[in-house]
């Protein structure tokens, strides 16, 4: 048992990851989102439980139902392909030529290996081979698979292979910076420490073109 243990807990304090997909199950869609509620409730008031809280105190009685309502409609929404933001993709009629960066976009996430807060910002942009997308979606994009429990590398190129088949080009980078609660409120407790994610594809391969996007952001 203290072997298994010792494996776990070096998988999660080195933030390993196992698959460039997030892994599921075949029946995770099975349950509703109001049977996923009702289990996650009576779980997580048993994590209190054993915890020594009391369930029976105003402030707490509600918090195992508020835990399972954040957990399936909120901060792991992103699990559930029936809320992945609809792509509006046009032509580009304008024939824009040169790269289009949409910086800073916010996200919060979390840890799959503790369950803790990742926070941080995507830095995108794309050079149009004949299609654009809607501002709005690619803030869209980078919720949605910020929503689920995450590793950072795989976020990015989730992110970068769903903008790079979207608008049929390879010519994409994806930037992602970011701040573990893993990291900063456990563990080695480091406050200050982020972690920069890349990938990029296509013409950002090019060291000028890959210079132009970081002196622009």
């Amino acid at each position: 048992m203290n072997n298994i243990n010792e494996k776990y807990d070096a998988v999660g304090d080195n933030h390993i990851g196992t698959s460039a997909e997030t892994p599921l199950r075949a029946d995770a869609f099975d349950k509703s989102d109001d049977q996923k509620i009702e289990e996650i409730s009576f779980h997580f008031k048993k994590i209190m439980e054993v915890l020594g809280l009391d369930l029976t105190d105003d402030s707490l009685s509600g918090t195992p139902h508020r835990v399972g309502k954040m957990y399936v409609k909120e901060i792991f929404s992103g699990l559930d392909p029936k809320n992945k933001a609809k792509m509006s993709i046009f032509d580009n009629k304008y024939e824009y030529s040169k790269m289009l960066i949409e910086s800073d976009i916010t996200f919060n996430s979390s840890c799959e290996h503790h369950f803790l807060p990742i926070v941080g910002k995507a830095h995108i942009a794309y050079i149009s081979s004949g299609k654009v997308i809607g501002l709005s979606k690619l803030n869209r994009i980078v919720q949605y698979y910020g929503r689920r429990p995450q590793v950072q590398e795989r976020m990015t190129m989730q992110i970068f292979n769903e903008l790079k088949n979207a608008l049929q080009t390879d010519d994409v980078i994806v930037v992602v910076e970011a701040e573990h609660l893993c990291v900063s409120s456990r563990g080695v407790n480091d406050k200050s420490s982020k972690t920069t994610t890349i990938e990029y594809g296509g013409k950002f391969t090019d060291k000028d073109t890959q210079n132009n996007f970081f002196k622009m952001l």
